[in-house]
């Protein structure tokens, strides 16, 4: 199965800057299936966690505002070309994805 999560990073001037998009429905509670008529019950992403090595870079709390497929956009410092970068995310459903990469 193909992951969930795409990634692409870029290195300038000592900056990596990480673009990401995880697939994910990310339902509110508050949808009406249309067909059914019935509420689609919440599922939606409450933690993203991004690794470099050892070290967390970032980590966040999500809840059921962020829209569907979500973008994620962020910059650190400290890394260079080569280097591991992880990305997971657990859901409130218990369901994740992760992914590992080497930074390009």
């Amino acid at each position: 199965m193909a992951s969930s999560i795409k990634v692409r990073t870029s290195i300038r001037d000592g900056i990596v800057t990480v673009r990401t998009i995880i697939r994910h429905p990310m339902h509110t509670g508050f949808e009406i299936d249309e067909t059914s008529g019935e509420v689609i019950p919440a599922h939606f992403i409450e933690t993203v966690t991004v690794r470099h090595g050892e070290k967390t870079v970032l980590q966040c709390d999500w809840s059921r505002a962020v829209s569907a497929n979500p973008y994620l956009s962020f910059a650190f410092s400290g890394a260079k070309a080569g280097d591991p970068l992880s990305i997971s995310w657990k859901d409130n459903k218990n369901e994740g994805d992760s992914v590992e990469i080497k930074i390009e």
